[in-house]
């Protein structure tokens, strides 16, 4: 029996079949959403942003997104794509951990913990919460994040697996208690 494509990826997205070029039509899965197509996009999210890379992870927002992170507001896809570009760029080494808390219709709320690093060598891990919103396509239409950080030790670390996806052996949230 012949191997299909594999699993979507945080980064796969459907197009026009006409025209590759064009925008995404969809991004799955679409709302509304079951227990597993949100904890699917929970996981998706989370490869994506283990990706660091803006450019591909903005794509996942309607161009007219709107952001609440921290006390810094976005507007469109292009101001959110600014913003992971001057966070990763801040963030160094930067490993990433959601899990769904709660989900209705086209709502996901997840909370989630990150680690990363400074220019100094400074450690911190993040703490947070999100309640996103999304389009019919499956785009993020709207993220409302509450996150607070603070400073660890090298040795404290618990996100060790190598820069990229979280190996799907890695221990989740709620095994290290956070």
């Amino acid at each position: 029996m012949a191997e299909g494509p594999g699993p979507p990826t945080a980064l796969s997205i459907r197009f026009h079949p006409e025209n590759p070029e064009e925008k995404p039509m969809s991004r799955p899965p679409l709302p509304p959403f079951t227990e597993e197509s949100a904890i699917e996009k929970v996981r998706l999210a989370e490869d994506g942003w283990n990706s660091r890379d803006p450019a591909k992870v903005a794509l996942a927002y309607t161009t007219d997104t709107r952001w609440r992170n921290r006390a810094e507001f976005v507007s469109s896809r292009d101001e959110a794509q600014a913003f992971l570009t001057r966070k990763w760029n801040r963030e160094l080494d930067y490993r990433l951990i959601k899990e769904l808390w709660a989900f209705t219709g086209n709502r996901i709320a997840v909370r989630y913990a990150y680690e990363y690093r400074d220019d100094s060598g400074q450690w911190f891990r993040a703490y947070g919460n999100e309640n996103w919103e999304f389009a019919e396509d499956g785009l993020m239409r709207a993220r409302h994040a509450s996150i607070n950080e603070h400073a660890i030790r090298e040795e404290d670390r618990k996100f060790r697996w190598p820069l990229g996806r979280r190996p799907d052996d890695h221990p989740g949230l709620s095994h290290f208690g956070f």
